[in-house]
């Protein structure tokens, strides 16, 4: 139903700022984190370099660990919340998402039905979602996010 596609990803800077959050809070914490960041780069002189990002580390509704921030083209320092981070590159899985927010978690069952077909399995602990468009540009039906898992093959069993 979403396209899934696997492939290499490269690492990528970014300013970020981690939070915790019940996800009802979710958008009142992007706007003020997005708002921060862009603000803060208008100080440097600098703009980000491609699409807002999430981080979540964790998947507990009620208590989201999350990162919220933007791809910079190259290092730049942090400053107060805002942290310098480097996103890892790596083999990733990534299932295409169009459709509103609230919708979202067939996506990701479908991704990992896709990853566990194609052999592989999810290799780390935070699940990324890109935001391609946002509500302010588009309506809830036409929003895009790229979810990304790193993924690893699944090792061969070796014989005895």
């Amino acid at each position: 139903m979403y396209p899934c596609e696997i492939k290499e990803l490269p690492a990528r800077h970014a300013l970020c700022i981690r939070f915790r959050s019940p996800v009802e809070n979710l958008p009142q914490h992007f706007k003020d984190a997005y708002g921060s960041i862009m603000r803060y780069l208008g100080t440097l002189g600098a703009e980000h370099e491609g699409a807002a990002f999430a981080a979540y580390h964790n998947l507990d509704m009620r208590n989201l660990d999350v990162e919220a921030g933007f791809p910079v083209s190259s290092p730049l320092p942090g400053k107060g919340e805002i942290r310098a981070i480097t996103i890892p590159g790596g083999m990733s899985a990534i299932c295409h998402y169009k459709g509103p927010y609230d919708g979202m978690s067939a996506a990701y069952t479908e991704l990992s039905a896709f990853v566990a077909a194609q052999g592989f399995k999810i290799s780390g602990l935070t699940t990324y979602e890109w935001y391609l468009n946002g509500p302010d540009e588009v309506g809830p039906q036409d929003l895009r996010t790229d979810i990304v898992y790193s993924v690893m093959p699944i090792a061969e069993k070796t014989a005895i």
